[in-house]
């Protein structure tokens, strides 16, 4: 038995170093590739009457209801991220019921629900003076909402019936989905397109046009993609009721189809 145990804690560990060494050398790749495009770039020409020359939220002057929505996700996004890390690192979750993880991921997501509804000016937006219908926050949190609720209505089951993923939490369901996971993901994925749109903002307003740039920006959303997927994988290995068969697997080739969603 002795034995049997430490064979099986060998084979773990081999494992477990196999994907460290996948990882690393696929991200490493990518990073070499966006690092090699970066290097062709011809620097957009400057604007002398223009007082931001590169961007990375939308301009305040020209797009203000899409800058206000960004800055007001970047401002929430570090909540959210801290009241799930204070979840996971104290282990709360021990004590939640489905009840509980409903009660969590709803409020969590409300501030980007409600924020059309209750503060439709913050940081100077003009969507306080258009009808709710019309708020580009209206429309954005309706995106995401489509967004996420078909990627956990179907997508969800890539995980389940090839990576035999699964959740052990206790849980409300819709289509065996964790109702509470839907909500989760309008804010997680809220906070991706936010992050997403400056990088390639980053590199429109950085670049002059052409081949090279084109490249440069398919790269980078094939790449962030990617390390989107993963990095969403390897954090949410901390909560013990979200399993996988194969590990391996999920790192690799999971965050890969994952990724796919985000194109």
């Amino acid at each position: 038995l002795i034995s049997e145990t430490s064979e099986l804690k060998r084979m773990s560990t081999s494992s477990s170093n196999n994907v460290i060494y996948s990882m690393v050398a696929i991200l490493a790749t990518q990073i070499a590739i966006i690092a090699g495009l970066v290097m062709i770039q011809i620097p957009r020409k400057l604007d002398p009457n223009s007082t931001r020359q590169t961007l990375c939220l939308p301009c305040p002057k020209t797009q203000p209801s899409k800058y206000a929505y960004e800055y007001f996700s970047l401002m929430y996004t570090p909540i959210w991220i801290s009241a799930f890390a204070c979840i996971v690192a104290g282990k709360l979750y021990e004590d939640f019921t489905a009840v509980s993880y409903n009660i969590v991921c709803v409020g969590l997501a409300l501030p980007y629900l409600l924020q059309s509804l209750i503060v439709p000016s913050i940081f100077d937006s003009p969507d306080g003076k258009r009808p709710w219908s019309q708020r580009y926050a209206t429309k954005a949190n309706l995106w995401i909402a489509t967004f996420s609720f078909i990627g956990n209505y179907w997508y969800t089951h890539y995980f389940y019936s090839v990576l035999k993923a699964k959740y052990t939490m206790p849980a409300h369901r819709l289509n065996d989905v964790p109702i509470a996971l839907y909500f989760a993901t309008h804010f997680y994925f809220s906070t991706y397109h936010t992050f997403s749109n400056m990088m390639l903002r980053m590199i429109q307003t950085s670049f002059q046009d052409g081949w090279n740039r084109k490249m440069l920006y398919w790269a980078s959303i094939l790449c962030f993609s990617y390390f989107t997927a993963f990095m969403e994988t390897l954090t949410i290995s901390s909560f013990p009721y979200y399993s996988f068969e194969n590990v391996d697997m999920a790192y690799t080739v999971g965050s890969a189809f994952y990724g796919i969603y985000f194109i």
